[in-house]
């Protein structure tokens, strides 16, 4: 026998209240003494008897009419399983637990803990689960298993969330994915987190669960939060030493359901504050704040832009290196230098280098006849302006300069003689020279096409309209690459790697003698960056994500290299890359050369504010599953279907009715 409703069994303690008011009315009644007794009638003892035995019963009936009455209320049933009782259909159940950065506001990632510990504490033997701790991918996983014990173990040893964004529909797949092999039809998966608005993306779009799996939201967020958030830092990737100060751009916004007003935003170079600014966002979402800083010595900088005035401060920075160098040594050799400055080939490329006090460039100007060797000691460049009468020996020192690491530009002019300059450089020129063609009257070239992927023209947006009387036919080495074209597809811009050296080869000169180039506004810029990539190395990524793979660009496989993190805990580095999971300075080390990168977060993920449970559900759940009765509500539908053919409360009941009915009349003749 089994009890549907066993708590009301607690009335058995109610049968002992006739055995109290017994013992009580058992009491002897006290004597007197009469004169005389011979007018009364002696009671026989057998009539004494048969009351007593009487009024144990009346005692016995009253206390089994409340035993019955408390069996008819625990609603006994006969010949069934406890079994399929309490557990009236096994489950296997996926709990997907959010560890993205916005659940470490508050005490939001603990709550969910707990909600994910309560879930567990709710299934039933043989119910099977799986643990799913997710950010924008998987985390941890745990498979389906009804060995709850180790889920629980693993959920209580949790740390504090990462900081990756939300990626909801992903996950979700994942979990659907794990029930299609799940042993029970009953299915259903729980999605404990703080929902947050930006979890939901429009990558898998009409994403549906499998019929029949059924989807629950625990939201552990709260509606009153803030933060404080830099959106964008715009601050310099590579500066020249000595410049003035510059400027960088923090853009802050107030996210969350409560707007801030007020926030601090302090800016630190190497450790040290260099200056400290107010943003006011009283009337505006978010501001723009400007800071200065100045970089004076060469090197890597490592700069920290942070806002203060909320209390979330896992967002509160961003990091950003600037590699600062020393201005590019370039030795100008002019080969038709003149009194007159309008003629003079170099002096257009010289007033182009040194435009300014803080020009990125140091000249040193001298022509053919007065190059020494000694002078290329200390050059980063060497430009050739229509120089035609070198000596082999300056030719020579030229070589060894390009092959031991310096580069040339080199512009050839009408002093050029093209058997001569091929013979001198044709182990490092980019080009053969064959002949200098002049255009007819009336008539010019223009630059028709060039490679807007390479570093000299990336930052090149303007149109050029340089027109080109008289340029140098020109047959590409193997080994070069055309830059440029004119219209016609001669090359007009060719490169070559040298050794460790570089050398770009121009057709045509640098003044007014073949073209009006000097007079446009791409020449100055054309000018910098040409000598800017003959002499920098290519520029490297600095700036990386949480998440993302950095890339420490190891040429030599077998050299020597070492990373750490932000935390200052040594970085495991696989085939040259290193995955960074928190914000910070990245240092690195290869071959004894230090790198640095920066690693932030995305932006997204600190916007708080959230999207509705519901949302979720009804963007997932497919339009065939249809609805599951609970837990409960199914077994309390399994208790009405075992309990309608036997009902054996009502002949209890009806027992309990028969039984008064016998307590009144005995209970009338022994206390008549």
């Amino acid at each position: 026998m089994v009890f549907l409703s066993p708590l009301f069994l607690l009335g058995l303690f109610a049968a002992l209240i006739p055995i109290a008011i017994h013992l009580i009315r058992k009491e002897k009644p006290p004597k007197l003494m009469f004169s005389t007794i011979r007018f009364l009638k002696k009671t026989s003892k057998k009539l004494v008897l048969f009351q007593q035995i009487q009024q144990w019963l009346l005692l016995l009936l009253r206390a089994a009419l409340i035993a019955l009455l408390v069996f008819a209320f625990a609603r006994p049933l006969f010949n069934q399983s406890v079994s399929r009782l309490l557990d009236t259909e096994p489950q296997s159940v996926v709990i997907l637990l959010d560890a993205s950065m916005s659940m470490a506001y508050g005490e939001r990632f603990d709550n969910a803990k707990d909600a994910v510990l309560d879930l567990l504490d709710a299934l039933s033997p043989g119910d099977e689960a799986a643990l799913v701790v997710f950010a924008a991918g998987v985390q941890s996983l745990q498979e389906l298993t009804t060995d709850t014990d180790s889920l629980r173990s693993t959920v209580q040893n949790l740390g504090q969330p990462g900081f990756g964004v939300t990626r909801f529909l992903p996950n979700l797949r994942l979990a659907d994915q794990m029930l299609a092999a799940s042993r029970y039809e009953n299915r259903e998966i729980f999605l404990v987190s703080d929902f947050q608005q930006t979890g939901l993306t429009d990558a898998e779009a009409g994403f549906k669960l499998a019929p029949g799996v059924r989807f629950n939201g625990i939201d552990v967020g709260d509606d009153a939060s803030s933060n404080l958030v830099l959106t964008d830092v715009r601050s310099p990737e590579q500066l020249l030493e000595g410049v003035e100060q510059q400027s960088i751009l923090a853009r802050v916004r107030s996210t969350g359901a409560v707007h801030l007003q007020q926030a601090e935003v302090t800016l630190s170079v190497d450790g040290s504050l260099v200056d400290r600014r107010q943003a006011d966002l009283t009337n505006t979402s978010e501001a723009v704040v400007t800071l200065t800083a100045g970089f004076d010595s060469s090197g890597t900088r490592v700069g920290q832009v942070t806002v203060n005035g909320d209390n979330f401060s896992v967002d509160n920075s961003f990091y950003f290196t600037v590699d600062v160098s020393p201005r590019i040594s370039v030795l100008l050799i002019n080969g038709d230098a003149s009194d007159n400055w309008y003629d003079d080939e170099g002096h257009w490329f010289n007033l182009a280098l040194s435009s300014s006090d803080q020009a990125a460039f140091t000249v040193q100007s001298t022509e053919p006849s007065s190059f020494t060797p000694s002078m290329l000691a200390g050059t980063d460049v060497v430009a050739l302006l229509n120089v035609g009468d070198l000596s082999g020996g300056q030719a020579q020192a030229l070589e060894r300069f390009t092959l031991d690491g310096g580069s040339l530009f080199i512009a050839p002019g009408d002093r050029v003689n093209p058997q001569q300059f091929n013979q001198q450089f044709g182990n490092i020129s980019p080009a053969i020279l064959g002949t200098s063609n002049q255009e007819q009257l009336d008539d010019y070239l223009v630059i028709a096409d060039l490679d807007r992927r390479h570093p000299i023209f990336r930052s090149l947006t303007n149109e050029w309209s340089a027109r080109f009387q008289r340029h140098w036919t020109m047959e590409p080495d193997s080994q070069a690459t055309v830059l440029m074209r004119f219209d016609n597809t001669d090359p007009a811009l060719v490169e070559r790697d040298a050794g460790q050296g570089k050398v770009l080869l121009f057709a045509s000169t640098m003044d007014l003698a073949w073209n009006n180039l000097p007079l446009q506004g791409m020449f100055l810029p054309f000018v910098h960056e040409s000598l800017r990539h003959l002499v920098e190395p290519p520029a490297k990524e600095r700036a990386y994500q949480v998440g993302q793979v950095i890339n420490l660009q190891i040429e030599d496989a077998s050299a020597s290299v070492s990373a750490v993190g932000p935390d200052g805990a040594a970085l495991q580095v696989e085939n040259g890359v290193v995955t960074v999971n928190m914000p910070g300075i990245v240092r690195a080390r290869v071959d004894g050369e230090e790198q640095f990168f920066a690693v932030n977060v995305l932006a997204e993920e600190s916007n708080l504010l959230r999207t509705p449970v519901a949302t979720i559900h009804d963007d997932i759940i497919n339009p065939d599953t249809n609805p599951i009765p609970s837990r409960q509500v199914r077994t309390a539908q399994l208790i009405a279907e075992l309990e309608q053919p036997q009902r054996v409360w009502w002949w209890i009941i009806g027992l309990v009715m028969a039984l008064l009915l016998v307590e009144a009349r005995i209970a009338n003749r022994t206390y008549r």
